[in-house]
């Protein structure tokens, strides 16, 4: 990936980040932790990697994403309305009476979903059939699938896990968001899961562990996944574990234990926005980047 290219997707990510806050914050609370952590990683995949189309989100030949943690709905929901899968405004519907954006992803209610998610777990499994079904069918499809590292606990998560190594289902590229740390606390004090990259290889998984806001390194290790997977009777399912930050990007949220589910306005909404519109500005300013090497 170019630095051009990397360049652009990061202001993708800026706006995608900026939407989430403001439609978190327009409702009043919501899960802007986890939220915040997938914004590279959303950012990557539906402007670079999967194909899609906002006119017609169900077609049969598309590429499918499961937000296994669905918590995360509102990043989902900014990266689809910018795509153009539904209005921009519906953002300040979210989680409200008669909304097509309920909290947890539904893909009854709004365009674009692929799949329901929410109770913890059962996301990943309805991936690993997907995939499977698509192998049936002879799809050269991809389903992208995207757990939380809290999530991880769920016993669910590793029979699905062991189901697709020992099936060989290598169509299927899962992301693990791992910010370290879950609802109640950091996840090395809650179900410690270390070492996370040899439990996967030992289901049967190709394994990859990059920066989960590093866009070149994400980009990196798909293509290294969708190589892996056409290898034919030798491949795999691909887990890239991705090292992240809750909260990040959002100066009111990120490094906080507490910032699984907060309640904030639009006060502090609009001054996290504002915030990363400066950081923006400073970046840019002349001299910015040889001022960083130094």
């Amino acid at each position: 990936m170019t630095e051009t290219r990397a360049g652009e997707l990061r202001a993708i990510a800026r706006e995608i980040r900026k939407l989430t806050i403001d439609e978190i914050g327009y409702l009043g609370v919501g899960h802007i932790g986890g939220a915040m952590s997938v914004v590279e990683l959303l950012t990557l995949l539906y402007h670079e990697h999967m194909d899609t189309d906002a006119k017609n989100p169900r077609k049969k030949d598309r590429d499918w994403l499961v937000l296994s943690k669905g918590h995360a709905g509102p990043t989902l929901y900014a990266t689809l309305a910018l795509k153009g899968f539904f209005p921009l405004e519906w953002l300040h519907t979210l989680n409200t009476g008669g909304t097509k954006l309920p909290s947890h992803c539904d893909r009854n209610l709004t365009p674009g979903v692929d799949m329901t998610t929410g109770s913890l777990g059962q996301g990943f499994s309805a991936a690993v059939g997907v995939a499977l079904g698509l192998r049936m069918d002879g799809s050269g499809k991809t389903v992208y699938a995207v757990i939380g590292d809290g999530e991880s606990d769920e016993g669910q998560v590793w029979e699905a896990a062991m189901f697709a190594g020992n099936g060989g289902l290598a169509n299927l590229i899962a992301f693990t968001d791992y910010n370290k740390q879950q609802l109640d606390g950091f996840t090395k004090d809650i179900q410690n899961l270390d070492s996370l990259e040899e439990k996967w290889k030992a289901f049967g998984w190709f394994v990859q562990r990059v920066d989960g806001h590093d866009f070149a390194a994400m980009d990196a290790a798909i293509l290294a996944a969708k190589k892996q997977g056409a290898k034919g009777k030798d491949a795999k399912p691909s887990m890239i574990i991705l090292d992240t930050i809750k909260g990040k990007g959002c100066d009111f949220a990120e490094g906080l234990v507490s910032n699984h589910n907060m309640s904030f306005g639009m006060d502090q909404a609009n001054a996290a926005i504002a915030a990363l519109d400066a950081a923006a500005l400073d970046a840019a300013a002349p001299g910015a980047a040889a001022a960083k090497e130094r």
